[in-house]
Parts: C-alpha cells; structure tokens; sequence
C-alpha cells in the first residue's frame, strides 16, 4: 500500500506529508529514465484499470454525492462533483488522449556552434514534483495526473475533503496501471487525509516539490499564493474585456460579444465588460442589448451606455472589476483605443482580452501593448483553451509571468536545461 492511503487517518500530518513528499522525490528521479513508450503504457493501462472500476468508482461518489446533499451543497457544485458513466467516458478517453499527444521531454533546440567549437543547445525537461490542490471536481485526479506523468513529473495530488471517495478509488485505478507499466506508485499521490493542515505543509516543503499548481476559488488561490514558499503557477481572476472599435464589423461585433458571454458563464475566459467606442455605441448598443435580452443576461452600464440603454443597471465602480461568473454584464463606452486599453490596464487581470476592428494597426499595437496572457483580433474569449489553442489539454490557466503564461499544457509542466557538446575541448 503507498504512504498516500496507508495514513488517511493519521494525526501527524507533517509526517505524513514528508513520507509522500520523499516517495514523490523517488518517483521523480525513475521517471526521468521512463521513455515515452513507457508512460504511454502506463497512462492506457490507467484507462483500461479505471474502465473496469466503473462500479466501485460510481459506488464513492454516490458516497459523496450523499454527503455533499446532507452538508447543504448547492447545486453547482454537486452538479461538478457527479460522476457519471458519461464523465468516465471523458476521463478514460482523456488518458489515451494524452498518451497519443507528443512528449515534449528530450526535444533539444537551438543546438548551434560556438567559435570555441562547442556546440550549444537546450533540453526539454520535466519540473520534478508538482502538488496540485483542488476543489470538488474529481476528474481533475485523473487529467492532473495524466498530464503531469506525461511531462515526466511526479505529482501530489490533495482534492477536496467533498470528493474525498472518489479522489480514493480513482486513486487505486492509477497506481495500478503506474505499476502495470513498472512505473513507481510514487508518481501519483492523493493526499489521503482531509485535514486542511496537509495543504499547509504541502505549499511548504521546497526539498520535494518543485511547483504548486491551484485549481479552485479565489480563496484557494489566494491562501496557496500567499502561504506558499514553493513556486507557484495560479490566476486569481478571469475579468475579461471584448472592445469594440469604431472601424468593427457590427455583425462580428455581436456574434463575438454575445458568445464570450453566454458561450458559458462559470468560466474564466467567459467575457465580464465589454467596452464600445464611443462612435458605434448608438448603433452597436440597442442591437447587443436585444440579443443579451434572448439570453437574460443583466447587463449594467456607464452613464453613457445608459443614455442609449436608459432601463439597464448604473453600473457601480466595483463591477469593472468583478468576475461574474455569472449571466451578468458591465458595459462602458469609452473614446478610442488609448481609453479602452486604459480601462483594461487598470481592471483587468491580465487573464483574456479581445479587441475587435477592421483596422489592422490597430490590431497589431493592441496586441502588443494589452498585458495579458492571451490577446486576440476579432475572436470570441472563450477560445483561450488549452484544447482550442492545441495543446490537447490543459492543467489550467496562468496569468503569471514566470515560468509558464496563459493555459499550461505538457510543454508548461516542463523547463529547460543547457546542453554542451565537446570533443575534448578546453577553454583557453
């Protein structure tokens, strides 16, 4: 039995955590001999484990699903933590996604000769030990594991205490198919303990974890980021702007704006203000207001926005920074580009922005000068994706700086090391 199960009930969580801490540091150092071939198998023999579990794993989350009805879980979040027959399709089908994806671990780039005659390059490598730490959604186990065995790293997984079941028999599938593919039972951990403490020493324990990776609320997000002496890779905000110039395409306009709103509300790229110019506003604005109408988005706006859409909400000074997350909309006019990207400068949380004109300088210098993690021309929010952008899958979105930006997928689980090529050179 792996230390990640054999101490669920444990009081030492410190010694707990150091015991999966150093199985997960072991795990890391074999993995970087495992080929692609290796953990590919590993990875399908995940899918075929966690196909013939299907009843035990239904059987957990029942298990939570009735805990999570008697504690007074809403509807949302019970809805993110059912498995269904449905949701096991996805999983197993997302493990054989990732093991048909390419592995990023070995590519060498940049390889050039040196006057000395050294050649210079650089190598593809894995992270190490990645912690994850995540709420409700008990497919992230399986997608966060995937990807981080894929890249070649070994990872900690701590799932939210209502998931506490499921996270435990998709657990067993795992470490089966990691050691029917001789694959050490260290790469993948779930912290088995519920204990809020097991979080604290996670983000706290520099000597076996290289990176923490939070899926969740802002809360989450914002203890991990400020507790944390490990590296972390996190967006607190998905408040995201569509601007529309006055040279824009109305109907683009509005088929642009209207699906990063209502594509789907609970997402982080889903679009929370839009900004108009101000020469399309009285023209632009009746037309977008009908179509949120269909869909009954509430939408809030500027006094100038409210002179041509007098019954809408005032909007207030916090709702231009608000993440919604829901079927509500601010809407500002502003005068030109220079307003507009102030707006965003100021509002925004460098996560998604779009900008939507026929001018093509315009486009270019919007691109260059909105610092987000993803800026776009004339497309909709909601395709800031790691699927959309080809990366086959995601582990999440970073509106960090360093070391990954925007969705994190396998080539974000990995960094780069020099690489010298000699023949007995010297330097003189």
């Amino acid at each position: 039995m792996s230390v990640s199960t054999a101490l669920s009930d444990t009081t030492d969580i410190p010694a707990y955590m150091q015991a999966v801490g150093t199985a997960a540091r072991e795990a890391a150092q074999g993995l970087r001999r495992a080929d692609s071939g290796r953990k590919n198998r590993a990875l399908e023999a995940m899918a075929e484990r966690l196909d013939k579990a299907r009843e035990a794993v239904l059987a957990a989350n029942a298990d939570d699903m009735q805990r999570g009805r008697d504690a007074g879980l809403d509807a949302a979040l019970l809805d993110r933590l059912e498995l269904t027959e449905a949701r096991i399709n996805a999983m197993i089908e997302g493990l054989r996604q990732v093991a048909a994806l390419p592995d990023p671990v070995g590519e060498v780039d940049g390889l050039r000769a040196r006057p000395s005659g050294i050649q210079v390059g650089q190598m593809r490598v894995p992270l190490g030990v990645i912690g994850i730490i995540f709420e409700s959604r008990p497919n992230v186990t399986v997608e966060a594991a995937s990807l981080c065995l894929k890249s070649g790293n070994a990872c900690i997984l701590r799932g939210g205490s209502e998931a506490r079941s499921s996270n435990a028999a998709l657990s067993e599938c795992l470490k089966a198919g990691l050691e029917d593919a001789g694959l050490p039972a260290g790469a993948v951990q779930v912290v088995a303990t519920t204990d809020r403490a097991a979080v604290g020493e996670l983000i706290r324990m520099p000597e076996f974890v290289d990176v923490i990776i939070p899926r969740g609320g802002k809360s989450l997000i914002a203890r991990v980021s400020r507790e944390a002496s490990v590296p972390v890779i996190k967006h607190l905000d998905g408040v995201c702007h569509v601007y529309v110039d006055a040279t824009a395409d109305v109907d683009k306009a509005l088929a642009i704006a209207v699906n990063a709103k209502t594509q789907r509300y609970g997402t982080c790229n889903t679009l929370e203000t839009l900004l108009v110019d101000a020469p399309v506003a009285e023209r632009l604005l009746p037309a977008l207001a009908e179509r949120f109408a269909e869909y009954e988005v509430e939408l809030r706006g500027c006094e100038r926005t409210r002179q041509v859409l007098s019954r809408i909400t005032p909007a207030s000074d916090d709702d231009w920074s608000e993440e919604y997350l829901a079927p509500v909309l601010a809407i500002k006019v502003v005068d030109g580009a220079d307003d507009a990207m102030a707006h965003i400068e100021r509002y925004g949380s460098q996560h998604t922005d779009t900008i939507v004109t026929q001018d093509y300088s315009l486009a270019r210098r919007f691109m260059a000068e909105v610092d987000s993690s993803s800026v776009m021309v004339n497309a909709s929010t909601r395709f800031a994706d790691g699927a959309e952008y080809g990366l086959g899958a995601e582990i999440g979105i970073s509106t960090d700086k360093l070391h990954a930006r925007g969705p994190v997928g396998l080539e974000g689980l990995t960094t780069r090391k020099y690489i010298v090529f000699g023949d007995g050179h010297v330097r003189q």
